[in-house]
């Protein structure tokens, strides 16, 4: 029979329910994801350093886990917090249940919680620093742990998840969506060197997709290091904590634009919205999930989008002169991309490779290899 487990808030809230994943205690940044499916791609995507994860589908697990879902090479969150976990898990490309995902790599789970009152207060009074104990302790050792772990805002944690080594993305060149019957350019067609901030698998299959031979590098990498590497392109990938901290990689990326076209996804559009001259600010519950409407101004189409970000770029602190607003969200109006009105810079808030979820926004990594392609003339 599972074990007690307990979720503590710093504000003094205190859950309690059935323990599964492992025995221990963990303390993180408490968010929710709205997705109806694709728990796997949540639980290795490094943008989930530091948080434990509320899952607002009332099922988890049932499918099991594959090797072929994963975004990275484990498990990031910090925990797990779900309303039911399935215990014997149906399907025929399940090669390990959820629960043996999850021991392996020290992340505990909570189950039989109320995840929809805890939604509503993360969304009512933003989201807080919480304590996950599936090892026996108390409501009171939790509630002191999760006031004393480290906010999120001035964290980086990019660097700490950012490969050590650069590597060339050495798998067959494939469909971004593995499920989807799309183009594949031939190999070899650009040489892009993308920064790693804690960078997802389908983004690289993306890259790919298009025809990049990708050199993957680290977030400590330097300007004239990549220029010297002779890229069609430049990447910045997504990845976890506060965008303010990373002043050397805004300050690298100044140093590429111009030189090379680059292109940015969620924290790399923060990058460079910070490179730009712009400034970031903390969500009061961020976005996350997979059915976020976002307006594309200069299509006058709405894509449904992949979101998970805690921070965004102020749009007020840009230079309208230099910089175009190119995506909003509509649901709070945030800014969701930007592009250079004179060098072939742009990026976006959200997920355009997706998996799971919608693939309205592909078109983007096409448009990078137009500006590529652009470029080279």
């Amino acid at each position: 029979m599972p074990n007690t487990a307990i979720l503590a808030l710093e504000d003094g809230t205190v859950y309690q329910g059935r323990a599964y994943g492992a025995r221990i205690v963990r303390t993180g940044e408490v968010v929710f994801n709205t997705s109806l499916t694709g728990y796997q791609e949540v639980f290795t995507d490094p943008s989930y350093t530091g948080q434990i994860v509320v899952l607002t589908n009332p099922q988890v697990g049932n499918y099991g886990t594959n090797a072929g879902d994963d975004e990275a090479t484990t498990p990031y969150i910090e925990g797990l917090v779900v309303r039911e976990w399935a215990e014997s898990p149906s399907n025929w490309r399940s090669d390990t249940s959820a629960e043996q995902f999850l021991s392996r790599s020290n992340v505990p789970v909570i189950s039989e919680m109320d995840t929809r009152a805890l939604v509503r207060k993360l969304r009512m009074g933003g989201v807080m620093q919480g304590a996950l104990s599936t090892a026996g302790h108390s409501p009171e050792e939790l509630i002191a742990m999760a006031r004393n772990a480290p906010s999120m805002a001035g964290l980086d944690l990019a660097t700490r998840v950012s490969t050590k080594e650069r590597y060339e993305w050495s798998a067959p060149v494939e469909p971004c969506c593995p499920t989807d019957i799309v183009r594949v350019a031939q190999p070899g067609t650009f040489h892009v060197v993308a920064y790693d901030f804690g960078i997802k698998r389908n983004i690289l299959r993306c890259l790919a997709s298009i025809g990049a031979r990708v050199t993957v590098v680290p977030a400590g990498t330097t300007s004239a290091e990549v220029l010297a590497l002779n890229p069609d392109g430049v990447f910045l990938s997504n990845g976890p904590g506060d965008p303010e901290p990373l002043e050397f990689q805004a300050a690298q990326v100044r140093g590429l634009v111009g030189k090379t076209p680059v292109f940015g996804i969620c924290l790399g559009h923060q990058i460079i919205g910070l490179a730009l001259g712009g400034k970031t600010f903390k969500l009061k519950f961020g976005h996350r999930g997979i059915n976020h409407p976002v307006l594309n101004y200069r299509t006058n189409k709405v894509e449904i989008t992949v979101q998970n970000h805690g921070f965004c770029v102020d749009p007020d602190s840009l230079n309208a002169n230099e910089i175009e607003l190119t995506h909003i969200n509509l649901n709070d109006q945030t800014l969701e991309g930007l592009r250079h009105r004179s060098q072939p810079v742009f990026c976006v808030q959200y997920h355009p490779e997706a998996a799971p979820g919608p693939h309205d926004s592909q078109y983007l990594f096409d448009d990078f290899a137009a500006m590529m392609k652009e470029f080279k003339k």
